[in-house]
C-alpha cells in the first residue's frame, strides 16, 4: 500500500505516481460529513449492526437511518450522543490513503464499492477509531466537527429501522 499526505480539498502535497480516482459527485459539508463516520462506528460498536445505506447529511441538519432488531432504549440514545461528542473532543486526526482496490487491508471491505470503481481507492481513517473506503470531504481532525446535537429520533417497527436526526453546532470548514 502506497501512503500520500494532501490537504483538503484533494490537494496532493507527495505524490508519484499520481492514482487515478473516480470523480466524486458530491460536495458533502465536511464536518458533518466527518461526523457520519464517526456515528456510524459508534452504532456499529454499540449495536452490532452494519453502516447505514441510508443518510441524508446537510449543513443545517443531518439524518441517517441504521438497521436494528429493537428500538434504542433513552439511555442509549444518551450514551450515542455522548460517545459522539467525546470522539469530536478527542481531537482525532483524520487521515486518508490512496491502494489499488487487490492491496486493501483486511478490515476494509469493498462490499459498497460502486460497479467500475476504479483500481485506485481512497481510505479514509479517524484516528484508530474508524476505517472504511470513501471519496467525500472531511475535515483534518474530529474537533472541527463542533458540537453534535440530538435534534429527535424516529423508530420504524415494521422495517426495524432506527432514524437519528442531528445537526453540528460550532463546525468549522477545516
Amino acid at each position: 500500500m502506497t501512503t500520500y499526505f494532501f490537504h483538503l480539498p484533494y490537494t496532493i502535497l507527495y505524490m508519484s505516481p499520481s492514482p487515478l480516482l473516480n470523480e466524486h459527485h458530491k460536495q458533502e459539508f465536511a464536518p458533518a460529513h466527518t461526523a457520519e463516520h464517526l456515528l456510524n462506528q459508534t452504532m456499529v460498536r454499540m449495536f452490532g449492526c452494519e453502516r447505514s445505506r441510508n443518510a441524508h447529511i446537510e449543513r443545517k441538519k443531518s439524518k441517517i437511518s441504521f438497521d436494528l432488531p429493537a428500538e434504542p432504549s433513552a439511555a442509549q440514545v444518551e450514551c450515542i450522543v455522548s460517545r459522539m461528542n467525546e470522539l469530536i473532543e478527542a481531537d482525532l486526526p483524520v487521515g486518508f490513503e490512496f491502494c489499488r482496490q487487490d492491496e486493501l487491508p483486511k478490515e476494509i471491505s469493498k462490499e459498497r464499492l460502486p460497479e467500475g470503481a476504479s483500481d485506485m481507492v481512497r481510505i479514509v481513517r479517524i484516528g484508530d477509531y474508524d476505517v472504511c473506503l470513501c471519496a467525500g470531504n472531511h475535515v483534518k481532525s474530529t474537533r472541527e466537527i463542533g458540537q453534535f446535537v440530538l435534534l429527535g429520533t424516529n423508530w420504524d417497527e415494521q422495517r426495524k429501522s432506527f432514524r437519528i436526526r442531528f445537526k453540528l453546532v460550532g463546525a468549522n470548514e477545516g
